[in-house]
């Protein structure tokens, strides 16, 4: 069994946020692989389901996002799993927009829902970093962070959701690699190696050269002498 959290904040205020990309993720998931609907326990919105032959919770804590290691904490216990068992989606300042990166352990990086997660189960979980990009300067990050993306950004961030879907059982499986892949796969598809250059225009004809055209100048000269 395996637990996969996504992190944002409670409330339709923050449904958009940047800050809620783990959510979304979790709500693509589960909508699109058929889970069961979503029910409150351990402090969180919970679901399961099956991603390929693995059985999978999906968990949403409604604590806030500094609270986030009390839900996923509760939720270990139950489920008797081990902090290896566990996958985090979260927004990533440090990736460009669209960029999916996987890590294992590590630091939080002052995420305070990845430090909560930390204090409660250590560490060693994986986490799945979906870069937002950075607005450019440290004083800036809190608003940019709970503001909601911008209309300019849907088409990469629902190619992002659709991608993790389509891995989301080679996650569960543990292939990390086919995971990403398949998020590649749907933000940056491969220009189609089918296609057929456009036939280049033919050049036009020459029209052929008239007799006065080809004759030398010393030919025209003689003429007038004639």
């Amino acid at each position: 069994m395996k637990l996969f959290v996504g992190l944002g904040n409670p409330g339709s205020k923050y449904a958009g946020n940047r800050h809620n990309i783990g959510f979304m993720a979790l709500d693509r998931i589960a909508a699109d692989h058929g889970f069961a609907p979503w029910r409150n326990k351990f402090q969180a919105e919970v679901t399961e389901g099956k991603l390929g032959s693995e059985k999978v919770i999906l968990l949403k804590p409604m604590t806030f996002m500094n609270l986030s290691g009390q839900s996923v904490g509760e939720a270990m216990r139950f489920y008797k799993l081990t902090p290896a068992d566990v996958t985090v989606f979260h927004d990533e300042l440090d990736l460009a927009p669209g960029k999916c990166r996987l890590k294992q352990g590590g630091g939080h990086a002052g995420h305070n829902g990845l430090r909560s997660i930390h204090q409660h189960i250590s560490p060693d979980y994986q986490r799945v970093r979906l870069g937002i990009g950075h607005p450019g300067h440290k004083d800036r990050v809190a608003g940019y962070v709970l503001s909601d993306f911008a209309k300019a950004e849907q088409d990469w961030l629902d190619d992002m959701m659709r991608g993790i879907s389509d891995g989301a059982a080679d996650l569960a499986a543990g292939d990390g690699p086919k995971f990403l892949n398949a998020v590649a796969l749907r933000v940056a598809p491969p220009r189609s190696s089918t296609s057929t250059p456009k036939a280049a225009k033919p050049a036009p004809a020459l029209e052929p050269a008239s007799e006065e055209e080809t004759r030398t100048p010393l030919q025209k000269l003689a003429d007038k002498f004639r």
